[in-house]
C-alpha cells in the first residue's frame, strides 16, 4: 500500500510538470507571432536597460527574429544615438569595417542624434569613416553636437543631410587636469594640440577659412539646419528621403 501511494505521488508530480511545460511552450509560440515585442536584447546601441524592439521576418523555412539595430545594419544603416564614448566607437568602427568588407561600393548611412562626447572616440570613428571606400551618407536627426557634428560633416561631400528641426553645435574641446604643475602643463599642451587638429578637420570638410573656424569654435555655437548648410557642415536640409540613393 505504501508503494502504491508513493507511485501515485510520483505520477501526479510528472503530470504537473508536463502541464507546466506545455503552458510554457504555448507562451513561447504566442510570443514568436508578435511582429514587435518588447524583449531585452544584447544590442548595445540603446543601453541603460532600454528595451529594443524585435523584428520578425517570414522566411522560407519559417520565421527569423532580429533586434531592430541588427535589422537596420543589414540595410547598411548605422545609428549613433548616444553620447560618444569608447564603447560606442568600438561598435561603430566594427559595423563600418563589416559593411566595407561585405560591399565596398554600396553606400553606408549613418544616422546621428548625439550630444557628443570623447574627442578620442570621435576621432577613432572619424578616421574609420575616411578609411572605408564606400560612400558614407550622414543624417542629423535631432541633434549633432560637439564630436557628433564632426562626424556629421565628415560624410561624403554631397550626401550630408539634416532634418529641418535638428540642431548642430560646434565648439572647441574642453577638459580638466590636476596634479603637479608639470603634469597640468602637459595636459594643457595636449588639449591645445587637439583643438588645432579639430580646427583643421572642420576646415577640410566645410571649406571655411581657418580664421573663421577658430572664431566659431571659440565658444558653443548653435546652428539650425539651414545655418549649418550655409556654413558647410551639411549639404542638404531634407523633409523626405531623396529620390535617389546617390542624391
Amino acid at each position: 500500500a505504501v508503494v502504491s501511494t508513493q507511485s501515485g505521488h510520483y505520477g501526479r508530480g510528472i503530470q504537473i510538470l508536463f502541464e507546466e511545460m506545455s503552458l510554457f511552450l504555448r507562451s513561447l509560440r504566442f510570443t514568436s507571432k508578435l511582429l514587435v515585442s518588447q524583449i531585452p536584447t544584447a544590442s548595445t546601441q540603446v543601453r541603460n536597460a532600454h528595451f529594443v524592439p524585435m523584428v520578425i521576418e517570414n522566411v522560407g523555412s519559417g520565421e527569423r527574429a532580429f533586434d531592430l539595430y541588427s535589422r537596420l545594419l543589414a540595410e547598411r544603416i548605422i545609428c549613433i544615438m548616444t553620447p560618444i564614448d569608447d564603447h560606442l566607437a568600438s561598435l561603430v568602427i566594427g559595423q563600418l569595417l563589416h559593411l566595407q568588407g561585405s560591399n565596398s561600393v554600396e553606400p553606408i548611412h549613418i544616422y546621428i542624434n548625439s550630444p557628443g562626447g570623447l574627442v578620442s572616440a570621435g576621432l577613432a570613428i572619424y578616421d574609420t569613416m575616411q578609411y572605408v571606400s564606400a560612400p558614407i551618407h550622414t543624417w542629423c536627426v535631432g541633434r549633432a553636437m560637439s564630436a557628433a557634428s564632426l562626424l556629421l560633416c565628415a560624410g561624403t561631400p554631397g550626401v550630408r543631410y539634416s532634418l529641418p528641426h535638428s540642431r548642430i553645435m560646434v565648439h572647441q574641446p574642453s577638459g580638466g587636469a590636476q596634479g603637479q604643475a608639470t603634469d597640468i602643463a602637459i595636459q594643457a599642451a595636449e588639449i591645445i594640440y587637439l583643438r588645432k587638429q579639430l580646427n583643421e578637420i572642420y576646415v577640410k570638410h566645410t571649406g571655411q577659412p581657418l580664421a573663421e573656424i577658430e572664431r566659431v569654435m571659440e565658444r558653443d555655437t548653435y546652428m539650425s539646419s539651414e545655418e549649418a548648410k550655409a556654413f558647410g557642415l551639411i549639404d542638404h536640409v531634407t523633409v523626405q528621403p531623396p529620390k535617389s540613393a546617390d542624391s
